[in-house]
């Protein structure tokens, strides 16, 4: 199906998309840095605007309306989160284009914050103004290790339905799991096999750390990593001006060079990131990993374009 994606990042979600078999047409973002690592990796269909100035006539048709919105003034990680921060506001933007676009679905992703601010009042109201377009709408909140992640990340993900169409979306079955079934989680230790030492020469791209000491005292971003499990989450402060938690590596010694925590996010090793270093881990921690986007994105693929036409 043809995909419109909205605060695209460095392509995660639409990696996700691409990589199940489906077109992503036109893709939005304000970042520039993350704008030029999209161009690189996925195509020139991303342009560099914000989204509220860009009209609906100006955005193709298309079969779904995919969209991360920026999540800062959700995250649990905002010690100032509140329903009245300004960036709240950005999942109306998602909105108008749903309302004026009319596709037979669409998908939204936030951080598992969103779903206990203002004690639920908020999430609510989202859902709440979704399901007003004329969609069925549901949401699950999903662990990116139990689709092959390594890293144990939260996120929720809102699909809507267009109610027209006759079609009964279901969240993807874990493929990974901590204890029993069929695949077990994958580990650090393992997502880290085919990338070298960066303090020897190599030619991975972005394989560079910053030199911020660690020091471990518990808190986010000073917790030793066990590299036999998944990571904890990668996390992102702010926005294209805040700063990121970089994990450190498991010897205990530096902070992950930007291709490891590439690696945590699963994306790929030839996944080239434009922009300095620290531009780089912020587009990766804000990004949806691209092996939990495609478990998402092939349950899309069970619907046969144009039966309901």
């Amino acid at each position: 199906m043809k995909i419109v994606s909205l605060f695209s990042g460095a392509g995660g979600l639409d990696l996700g998309f691409v990589n199940a078999g489906h077109e992503v047409i036109w893709a939005n973002d304000c970042y520039s840095d993350a704008v030029d690592t999209y161009m690189r990796n996925i195509g020139g269909h991303i342009i560099n605007e914000d989204i509220a100035e860009v009209a609906s006539e100006n955005i193709p048709e298309c079969d779904i309306v995919i969209g991360g919105f920026p999540c800062q003034g959700f995250s649990v990680a905002n010690m100032n989160r509140h329903a009245l921060d300004a960036r709240n506001e950005l999942y109306k933007q998602l909105i108008r284009v749903i309302v004026d676009k009319r596709p037979k679905f669409f998908l939204a992703e936030n951080v598992k914050g969103i779903m206990s601010l203002e004690k639920g009042a908020v999430f609510q109201m989202i859902m709440d103004d979704f399901k007003s377009l004329g969609y069925s709408v549901k949401h699950k909140l999903l662990n990116s290790a139990d689709y092959g992640v390594p890293q144990k990340r939260e996120r929720v993900f809102i699909v809507g339905v267009r109610k027209d169409v006759d079609f009964g979306f279901s969240f993807p079955c874990a493929s990974h799991s901590k204890n029993g079934g069929a695949l077990p989680w994958v580990s650090v230790e393992e997502a880290f096999r085919e990338i070298p030492n960066p303090d020897l020469p190599n030619e991975i791209p972005n394989h560079e750390y910053s030199k911020y000491k660690l020091t471990f005292n518990g808190y986010l971003g000073h917790r030793a990593i066990d590299p036999k499990g998944p990571a904890p989450t990668v996390t992102a402060r702010g926005d294209d001006k805040g700063g990121v938690v970089v994990l450190p590596h498991p010897n205990n010694k530096r902070r992950m060079t930007c291709r490891e925590l590439a690696a945590i996010q699963s994306f790929p090793l030839d996944y080239v990131f434009s922009g300095n270093r620290s531009s780089v881990y912020r587009q990766i921690a804000n990004a949806v990993p691209p092996l939990l986007a495609y478990a998402v994105a092939k349950q899309f693929n069970e619907f046969e374009v144009g039966k309901c036409e």
